[in-house]
């Protein structure tokens, strides 16, 4: 079992320390479930399957990521709030790759 370090900035602009398991196969956005960083039912509210942007966050390092999917990219194009370094947290698995992570939940729409 590998857990990795991760930093997750709420909506209320607090920064959570984290550490995500690698070996259950989660995404961002059940990290940010299962720590109730965000309230019940703003985050995840499509069950994880790109297509509501309630998870959508703005990833603040270098943290190499896979490419964006057709499906992410078509959510966040119709999504608020959306930057540049946007990204839909159901499309990030924690995976070692991820260790030093650091994003920004958006505003809830």
């Amino acid at each position: 079992m590998q857990d990795i370090n991760i930093k997750i900035t709420d909506r209320d602009g607090v920064t959570h320390d984290i550490v995500a398991p690698t070996d259950m196969a989660m995404n961002l956005m059940e990290v940010v479930r299962s720590y109730e960083l965000a309230p019940e039912g703003t985050i995840g509210v499509c069950g994880g399957m790109a297509m509501c942007a309630s998870c959508q966050c703005y990833v603040t390092s270098e943290t190499k990521l896979p490419e964006m999917g057709d499906d992410e990219e078509a959510m966040l194009s119709e999504a608020f709030d959306v930057k540049d370094n946007s990204r839909l947290g159901c499309q990030i698995q924690m995976t070692p790759e991820m260790e030093g992570l650091e994003v920004e939940l958006a505003p809830e729409s």
